[in-house]
């Protein structure tokens, strides 16, 4: 399997602050990948350094094989980059600006501009001091697929964009994705990492925790369990062994379990039950549950 991205060891301090601590990871080729983690974790200072934006204090990173540092301006053409905030010349209008961005590419593909616009719903006669931080996040969207790029990198997309274009965003992205773009997703909201996503790295105040396939993250060996007692409660349910994020609220407790399932069951088949339901937990709950045993 091809790597399109490889990061190793990769450190930037910021003075004696820290930005991120040896991160390492793979993204493979044609794969979507998330990049998790809340708002301060590193995940914008491995993305400018990965773009040579910033230099790094130590560590690596390539992009198609070559350095990302020595290499950068040439590694760029074939990269599209959507930042967490966009800033445009105000007084330029919106196709203006995008046949300003393509020229950078070689020629400005107009039917491809119009195309990814009507995609996204965006004028492309409008002045860019009028738009809203919503459209002017459209502007970037398209600024950043407009070459056809190979390797898309994304860094908090969808702040902005209301739920009908985060779809049709999403949509976009797929459609590159089959094309063969390999997508590099970072972001904070796991909902939309688990609908595009094949796999996640998530990194905790600068360091990478876990890089697992989301398939993995979600199979048979975790299950999300919820209890309604009808009277007592099994005291030493919090110490059986596979027993973690156990939250109650009354004769109602919750929890993650990974293992083998009878054993959970058989310590609750003992109480008399008013319900029970069993299912597989979202992302969102895999995440804290790595996040808390982490600490």
């Amino acid at each position: 399997m091809n790597n399109v991205v490889e990061i190793k060891n990769l450190t930037k301090y910021y003075g004696k602050s820290r930005g991120i601590i040896d991160v390492s990871f793979d993204v493979h080729e044609g794969e979507i990948l998330g990049f998790i983690g809340p708002n301060g974790a590193g995940k914008s200072t491995t993305i400018r350094t990965l773009l040579s934006l910033i230099y790094p204090t130590s560590g690596s990173a390539t992009i198609f094989g070559k350095d990302c540092i020595k290499y950068g301006y040439e590694i760029r053409k074939n990269i599209g980059y959507l930042p967490s905030e966009v800033f445009y010349y105000d007084n330029m209008k919106v196709l203006e600006l995008l046949k300003y961005s393509a020229s950078f590419y070689g020629r400005a593909d107009l039917q491809q501009i119009r195309r990814l616009a009507e995609m996204m719903d965006l004028d492309l006669t409008r002045k860019i001091d009028d738009l809203s931080y919503g459209n002017k996040k459209k502007v970037g969207i398209v600024q950043g697929l407009l070459h056809n790029p190979s390797l898309i990198i994304l860094d908090e997309p969808t702040s902005g964009l209301d739920p009908l274009m985060q779809k049709k965003f999403f949509d976009l992205i797929r459609e590159q994705n089959q094309k063969g773009a390999t997508v590099l997703m970072s972001s904070h909201i796991l909902p939309e990492v688990q609908k595009l996503c094949s796999r996640v790295a998530i990194i905790k105040e600068g360091r990478i925790i876990k890089i697992e396939d989301i398939a993995t993250m979600r199979n048979t060996a975790y299950k999300k369990i919820k209890v309604e007692f009808a009277d007592e409660i099994p005291a030493d349910l919090t110490g059986l062994a596979g027993v973690s994020s156990y939250t109650r609220e009354g004769a109602e407790v919750s929890f993650l379990f990974m293992g083998n399932i009878n054993l959970a069951i058989n310590k609750i088949a003992v109480c008399r039950l008013n319900n029970i339901s069993i299912e597989e937990p979202d992302l969102e709950e895999i995440f804290l549950h790595y996040y808390n045993k982490a600490d």
